[in-house]
């Protein structure tokens, strides 16, 4: 994926770059700020929103996570999560920085057997998700755009806008 912002952001790293937390600290450039959200867009996905945050262990390509706008860290969305959900565009692991995509085509991790045009549910493999259905972990606003194997393998596309999970059993 080559995603490139509509808006000019001069000093901001590329959609798929991993910072360390070195970069962020004692910069004299604007930006980007944990938090800062921008558009972009991919020859083959089209356009999509994008939030700059924190990285957590273990998180490669296309991990799910919950952020918290509290310090802008994530966490391998799991079964039970809570929260704000985004698809990272890098391997963003722990003390680095990258960009998490919150809106648009995404392309994600998941469980073997997911199928196209599925919902999307949180499961006990971290940062993976599922179309088997687990009452209270379904990933709200996320719905599968294509079956496992798209684009690659433990891979799916996904149609995704500011997707969430409350862990209410309610679907």
């Amino acid at each position: 994926m080559a995603y490139v912002p509509h808006t000019p952001h001069l000093g901001f790293p590329p959609i798929a770059a991993t910072l360390p937390a070195s970069a962020a600290a004692g910069r004299s450039t604007p930006g980007p700020w944990l938090g800062d959200i921008i558009r972009a867009e991919d020859p083959t996905y089209g356009v999509g929103e994008f939030i700059y945050l924190k990285g957590a262990a273990s998180t490669v390509v296309g991990s799910w996570v919950t952020y918290n706008a509290d310090d802008w860290s994530t966490t391998l969305l799991a079964a039970n999560a809570i929260g704000p959900v985004a698809v990272a565009m890098s391997a963003n692991v722990a003390s680095q920085y990258g960009w998490y995509q919150i809106q648009g085509k995404a392309v994600g991790l998941v469980l073997t057997g997911f199928v196209d045009d599925a919902n999307v549910y949180a499961t006990a493999t971290a940062g993976s998700v599922d179309d088997a259905v687990v009452a209270g972990d379904r990933v709200k606003n996320a719905k599968g755009a294509s079956a496992i194997g798209t684009p690659s393998a433990g891979l799916a596309e996904f149609e995704i806008a500011r997707p969430w999970m409350d862990d209410a059993v309610a679907a």
